[in-house]
């Protein structure tokens, strides 16, 4: 199993700056309603929690198609 790096900083209320080993991110947003991650990559994601065990989430990349 290999190691690896994550951490996680709570910079505002509803804002967190995420760290891994190649890429960092910025997360806005709490537990009710939508979250938005902006990632150094260009990779930039939306996501919600909904009721029971779903969720939802949509995920774009910059460049790609």
């Amino acid at each position: 199993m290999p190691l690896t790096f994550r951490k996680s900083f709570r910079i505002l209320p509803g804002v967190r700056l995420n760290i891994n080993k190649r890429s960092w991110s910025i997360t806005t947003g709490g537990s009710s309603g939508p979250r938005h991650t902006h990632s150094s990559t260009g990779r930039r994601t939306t996501s919600m929690d909904l009721p029971g065990p779903f969720g939802w989430r949509r995920t774009r990349s910059a460049g790609r198609r």
